[in-house]
C-alpha cells in the first residue's frame, strides 16, 4: 500500500538512488525540502540543473570545471611535470586541502571493478597516457584508493606506464585499508603523499 503522493515516491526515489542514502534518510530530505518555502526549494532545484549544465570534464585532466581547463591545470606556478592520479574530484579536493602536492592532476572519474562492469575503458585512461606522449612528465603518483579496486587500478596503470621511462609511486597509506581518500583527514593525507613509495 502506497502512503506517500506520487511525486514525493518519486522525490524520495530519486534521494534513495544516491550513494550512502538509505530510506529513512531519502524521506528524510523530501519532506525536508518539501517544507522549504517555494524559493528555496527552486534554489536548490536551480542549482541542481546549473551544475549538471555548465560542468564537464577538464579537456587536460578530466577533472570536473565550467572552463575548458580546470584551475590546477591552468595555474603556471604548479609543477606540470608531476601527475597525481585519483579516482575522483573528490579525491582530489582532500589531497588539496593537505597543502602537500604542488603538481597537476589526472582524474580517472572510478576504479577497475570487474563485478561493477567497470573495465579501464570505462576510465579515462587512455587521455592520461596521451599525457603521457605528449608532455613533458617526470613523475607519476597513483593515488587511487587502498581497496581492491584501487589497488588492481593502481597495478594496471604501473604496467602501462613503466614503458615511458617515467618515476612511478604509488602514496604511503597511513589509511586503514578499505577506506576512501576522500573521507582521510589532512594529516594523514600530508603524511600518505610524502611517504610515498616507487612500484
Amino acid at each position: 500500500m502506497q502512503y506517500n503522493a506520487v511525486p514525493l515516491q518519486k522525490l524520495i526515489e530519486q534521494f534513495e538512488r544516491m550513494p550512502g542514502i538509505g530510506r529513512k534518510t531519502a524521506q528524510r530530505i523530501a519532506f525536508y525540502i518539501l517544507g522549504l518555502p517555494k524559493n528555496e526549494s527552486t534554489a536548490i532545484s536551480d542549482a541542481i540543473i546549473d551544475a549538471c549544465e555548465k560542468i564537464h570534464k577538464c579537456s587536460l585532466c578530466s577533472n570536473l570545471t565550467e572552463d575548458e581547463f580546470c584551475p590546477i591545470c591552468k595555474n603556471d606556478k604548479r609543477d606540470h611535470s608531476v601527475i597525481c592520479v585519483v579516482e575522483d574530484s573528490q579525491s582530489l579536493i582532500a589531497i588539496e586541502k593537505t597543502k602537500e602536492f604542488s603538481g597537476v592532476y589526472h582524474v580517472l572519474h572510478g576504479a577497475i571493478s570487474p563485478l561493477d562492469g567497470i573495465g579501464p575503458e570505462q576510465l579515462t585512461i587512455k587521455e592520461l597516457l596521451a599525457r603521457l606522449n605528449n608532455d613533458d612528465i617526470r613523475e607519476i603518483i597513483i593515488a587511487t584508493d587502498s581497496d581492491i579496486e584501487g589497488e588492481a587500478t593502481a597495478m594496471y596503470l604501473s604496467k602501462l606506464i613503466k614503458p615511458f621511462d617515467i618515476k612511478i609511486s604509488r602514496i604511503a597509506f597511513g589509511l586503514p585499508v578499505g577506506t576512501d581518500i576522500q573521507y582521510a583527514d589532512e594529516v594523514t593525507l600530508s603524511r600518505a603523499i610524502e611517504g610515498r613509495r616507487s612500484i
